[in-house]
């Protein structure tokens, strides 16, 4: 806490209301407006835009100087140097392990790959053409029917078991629901493969012959699940710490994480991206769906390119791009109508004025959706893919949480409805 002040005045209420304002070791200074409620007064803040609902040690995102650190580390050396499962150690833990440490974490969460034989009834109940998504909710959910021996969210060892399974767990069922809407067998996973490799297998192997997987592709899929692996208070990670503050279990809690991320204006923007780009459909239509996308008066956007939080540019993206030229090549997919597309539109946002002026540069969803598409991942698993990734952060967060005192979260409302009125009788009204 420093040693700033601020001070409030409002008419009708006498003398003045001192805040405290409280510092972190980065980002701006924060006004601790729990004094109002006191006063009768709250804030009003639609979206939580200028609200701090939580402290964290976690994520730090400086939107202005595209800045993106998970524990202190920059996003492109983890990225670079780093991989996803070193990744969510970090996460979970503060630090970065040892060698020996490494290994047994690995270990520990390849050991729990598995799903119950009896999630098989789980997918068989949802129909043929069931969003992934929908499926993932469901599942996820139904993990806590299956775990009763690690439900006690305040004991530090269940709340690590519960993290291990979660994070081991979400490639296995991931890929699951792509099987089950192509009426393929379900694959087994394979421990001696790696995170990545070992979903890949199980998305687009068969039991009839050995799986084969591209390095290049299990790397890119590794980079794709480490860059969506956390981003601070956004909202699937909000609503994973709302739904645990009134002390869900971890399941639950994730599950709703999947719900809030299904949102199109959150995880589905990749997805919008390979819309998008089939909207388009032709090289020779460009032009024309550039042109609406600077007129105002056009509803259309080109989907994938600026950020809300990043005003200079997305540093996933740049790291994104390098490995999207390489899947692009090691998949002979340069001459795919859609990716041809994408990387002339690429092209123009990077040189073209209008786009240069206005930061609208190419992000993480317009990379991460040529990607999959090149590997041949449907759209509609797009975002079960981020929700996989994802994880780390959630149950980061919401470990967080729980480890330090905490309230259930009751956010308050500007009410503008009707004032008290007496019933009427059914035969009175007109």
């Amino acid at each position: 806490m420093s040693d700033k002040k601020a001070q409030l005045t409002v008419d009708g209420i006498d003398g003045t209301i001192e805040m405290p304002v409280l510092s972190g070791t980065l980002g701006p200074d924060v006004v601790d407006v729990g004094k109002l409620t006191g006063k009768g007064l709250f804030t009003y803040d639609p979206g939580f835009v200028s609200t701090a609902a939580c402290e964290s040690k976690i994520t730090y995102i400086d939107g202005a100087k595209g800045q993106l650190l998970h524990r202190g580390y920059p996003i492109e050396q983890l990225a670079e140097q780093s991989d996803y499962l070193e990744t969510c150690y970090l996460l979970m833990n503060g630090e970065l392990p040892s060698a020996e440490e490494k290994r047994e974490y690995v270990e520990t969460i390849m050991n729990h790959t598995m799903v119950h034989e009896s999630i098989v009834n789980f997918f068989k109940g949802f129909r043929y053409d069931a969003h992934p998504m929908a499926m993932m909710c469901g599942v996820v959910g139904a993990l806590a029917s299956f775990y009763h021996d690690s439900l006690d969210i305040n004991d530090p060892e269940h709340r690590r078991i519960s993290a291990h399974r979660l994070i081991a767990k979400m490639p296995t069922l991931a890929a699951m629901c792509y099987k089950h809407s192509k009426g393929q067998p379900f694959m087994y996973p394979d421990n001696n493969l790696g995170y990545a490799e070992n979903f890949l297998h199980m998305m687009f192997g068969n039991p009839c012959e050995p799986s084969t997987i591209d390095p290049i592709v299990a790397k890119a899929m590794d980079v794709i699940f480490l860059l969506h692996a956390d981003h601070e208070q956004n909202a699937s990670t909000s609503t994973v710490r709302l739904a645990g503050s009134s002390g869900a279990n971890p399941f639950a809690c994730i599950s709703s994480g999947i719900a809030a991320l299904w949102g199109p204006a959150h995880g589905g923007a990749n997805e919008a991206v390979l819309n998008m780009l089939q909207e388009i459909g032709d090289e020779s239509r460009i032009d024309e769906y550039v042109a609406k996308a600077k007129d105002k008066n056009d509803p259309f956007r080109l989907m994938g390119f600026g950020h809300r939080v990043y005003k200079n540019f997305d540093p996933r993206s740049r790291v994104m791009q390098g490995i999207c030229d390489e899947v692009l090549g090691a998949m002979g997919a340069e001459n795919d109508p859609l990716l041809r597309i994408a990387k002339k539109l690429e092209k123009i946002a990077l040189e073209d004025e209008y786009f240069v002026e206005k930061k609208l540069y190419p992000n993480v969803d317009f990379y991460s959706g040529i990607i999959m598409k090149a590997i041949g991942i449907p759209t509609d698993m797009f975002t079960v893919i981020f929700a996989t990734g994802r994880t780390a952060g959630w149950i980061a967060h919401w470990n967080e949480m729980i480890s330090n005192p905490y309230k259930i979260g009751r956010p308050r409302q500007l009410y503008t409805g009707y004032t008290q009125r007496d019933y009427m009788p059914l035969d009175k009204r007109k």
